[in-house]
């Protein structure tokens, strides 16, 4: 068989699962405040903040977060990707069960989040926009590129942070690649939480360094 052929055969459509593997496994055994995207956008014990995710992608971190108690607004600009998020909830909410209660706490929103964001209030506002792509590393997982195509590689990403840090709310969270250095412009953020291969770096509102 044409390798060509058989890669394509081999691809899985793109889809967006909350009912099975390790989401469903999360919010039933693996979920707690003490993980770094929880303390990223302030969860703690007593204190679940309102969430704007300006960047839903395949809405697992939304799902996480939702799952933790936060009300999420998810914000996609992609009408793919929009409609991929809105059929995995549809699915995930007629499992009911904790699975209808997370949903529940999830609101979908279709836009460009740049426009969006000055409209609405929140207590964090999330962003974890496509990467810049990698140099030298390993090839790129298939879903990732998949999600590439969609949605491009997000070159206003510059210009949907500092939307975030204009507005009213109290921290934005940033997801970024650990071993790279921010883009240009933005001012030094109040602290970090390094993982191995992403860092979280939390922006305060009353605590923003200078550029």
């Amino acid at each position: 068989m044409n390798k060509n052929l058989a890669r394509s055969i081999s691809v899985r459509p793109l889809i967006v699962d909350f009912i099975g593997g390790s989401l469903n496994y999360r919010i039933n055994f693996g979920g707690n405040i003490k993980q770094n995207l929880a303390r990223a956008v302030g969860i703690k014990s007593g204190i679940r903040p309102d969430i704007i995710d300006a960047t839903a992608g395949l809405g697992r971190d939304s799902f996480i977060l939702a799952s933790l108690g936060s009300n999420v607004t998810l914000i996609e600009r992609s009408k793919i990707m929009h409609d991929l998020l809105a059929d995995g909830m549809k699915k995930a909410s007629r499992e009911g069960g904790k699975l209808s209660e997370v949903v529940a706490r999830m609101k979908l929103v279709y836009g460009d989040a740049i426009e969006i964001l000055p409209q609405i209030s929140t207590d964090v506002i999330y962003i974890d926009p496509m990467h810049p792509p990698r140099q030298k590393s390993a090839l790129v997982k298939t879903e990732m590129r998949q999600i590439r195509a969609i949605v491009g590689d997000d070159l206003d990403r510059l210009e949907l942070i500092k939307t975030a840090l204009g507005t009213n709310c109290r921290r934005v969270a940033l997801k970024w690649p650990a071993k790279s250095p921010l883009p240009d412009g933005l001012p030094k953020c109040s602290y970090q939480l390094l993982g191995k291969s992403i860092r979280f770096d939390i922006f305060m509102k009353t605590n923003l360094g200078k550029v």
